[in-house]
């Protein structure tokens, strides 16, 4: 099939100068009015959407559309214009957030994209893309084929500025439309709940059944360099209740156990684990198990720090306020001296009392520091991940208890060279983004009531 033989949609933003002896239409797919009068005048069997400047192959493209028909959508791994191959994550029923990525170009069954226009909003200008493909995702398969196009130019994105996009202010009108049109998705597939705004049952009761009021946990695995800034962090708190602080010390071996025990501070407790398989999720479950742990549980990761010494009295007050089971706050990125990489923080205003449970499968975090009532956790407990398990342990309190959150910055969450999420490939990046879709596609499920 030659590309005459399809209709083709290109982003404004390219310039698609080999296209010139054939038809295509400029759009602009942040706009649901652009998409939908794009599909409404497609006379053909299928589009091409071509979002970035790319070479097409015409031979594997006509290949996979001579074999497959039954699909909504078709995207796929490619390589760019210096021969990197660049993986992307199959789609599953959990791939909801609006930065799953399809790549540069993707394949549309114009039969169901012309069904799907009488739900889209032709008043959404900035998630239109969004608002069509999860659409199209309930018409139809969304499938990822063989690569049939490289990518003509590079685009360079740091991973730090496009992960957390969701966050910085200019943003938030592309937030306002994506939170509604992935609302409405969410009702239209079943899968939308109505958020938790009630306090714990007996949460006055289970505070004053724990010896002690709070405990940071902090697990940790070679991390020499960052643990004491973290464990002083935690100890330099001034309350007006007890607290301790408890590491799990995950057999490091770089001499991070030593860094541990120069700390002289009754108020520490090191707790090495007899398990050698746990991840991170598995020795916060150990942390929580231990007899000594308080009431809430806060976290605070072996690389970063709390951003004044108020912050554990903050979180008390909060809890004892809003008596939710979850209470989360807010934290800005910062180098391993603690200067901000960029001006705005990560406050994650997009999970509101009115729909933040819902919300929260659209985006990849909730943010930090997270602090959990801790009965509630030793029942529903961690999965035994190093990546992600909050985020599923937090989607899953959020459909069950109130959860909070404080607005402010909280905590100094550092990026450096040992750190784990340092410099990611884009295998990883992709590796990362699957689990976190698995967990999502086991949520969905649940709301759904399968």
């Amino acid at each position: 099939m030659k590309l005459s033989n399809l209709n083709i949609a290109i982003s404004n933003s390219c310039n698609f100068d080999y296209c010139k002896d054939i038809n295509f239409e400029k759009v602009n797919f942040s706009s649901s009015k652009e998409i939908s009068a794009f599909f409404e005048a497609a006379d053909k069997a299928f589009s091409l959407l071509i979002l970035e400047n790319i070479v097409i192959k015409e031979d594997v493209l006509e290949k996979i559309l001579s074999e497959n028909a039954d699909f909504a959508l078709l995207y796929s791994e490619y390589y760019d214009n210096v021969n990197n191959y660049i993986p992307l994550c199959d789609f599953t029923e959990g791939s909801v957030r609006d930065d799953f990525d399809f790549g540069k170009c993707l394949i549309v069954n114009n039969r169901l994209a012309k069904e799907s226009l009488k739900n889209l909003d032709i008043e959404i200008s900035l998630a239109g893309f969004y608002d069509f493909r999860l659409q199209m995702s309930i018409l139809g398969k969304i499938r990822k084929t063989e690569n049939f196009y490289t990518l003509y130019n590079k685009e360079n994105k740091d991973f730090e500025t496009s992960h957390f996009a969701y966050c910085e202010p200019r943003n938030q009108n592309y937030q306002k439309e994506a939170e509604k049109v992935f609302t409405k998705f969410l009702k239209c597939c079943g899968a939308y709940i109505q958020p938790v705004n009630s306090e714990v049952k007996d949460f006055d009761k289970i505070v004053k059944s724990f010896k002690t009021r709070l405990s940071v946990i902090i697990p940790v695995r070679n991390r020499k360099n960052t643990i004491q800034d973290a464990i002083n962090s935690a100890l330099r708190q001034k309350t007006d209740f007890e607290f301790n602080v408890i590491v799990v010390d995950n057999f490091s071996t770089d001499g991070s156990s030593e860094k541990i025990d120069e700390i002289k501070d009754n108020r520490l407790i090191h707790v090495i684990p007899t398990e050698k398989n746990l991840g991170i999720g598995g020795c916060w479950n150990l942390g929580l198990s231990q007899e000594n742990c308080g009431a809430f549980a806060v976290q605070l990761d072996s690389d970063d720090v709390y951003s004044n010494e108020n912050v554990l009295q903050k979180i008390n007050d909060k809890f004892m306020e809003e008596k939710c089971g979850v209470l989360i706050g807010s934290y800005r990125l910062t180098d391993f001296d603690m200067q901000p990489l960029n001006d705005f923080i990560i406050d994650h205003k997009e999970y509101t009392k009115e729909n933040g449970a819902n919300n929260a499968l659209r985006v990849n975090g909730f943010g930090a520091p997270r602090c959990y009532l801790t009965s509630l956790v030793r029942i529903e407990k961690f999965k035994n991940f190093s990546y992600g398990e909050d985020y599923d342990l937090c989607l899953r309190l959020s459909r069950k208890y109130k959860l909070s959150r404080i607005f402010e910055v909280l905590y100094l969450c550092r990026r450096w060279g040992g750190n784990s999420d340092a410099n990611l490939t884009p295998q990883k990046i992709t590796e990362n983004n699957t689990l976190k879709d698995k967990f999502r596609t086991e949520e969905i499920k649940i709301r759904k009531g399968k």
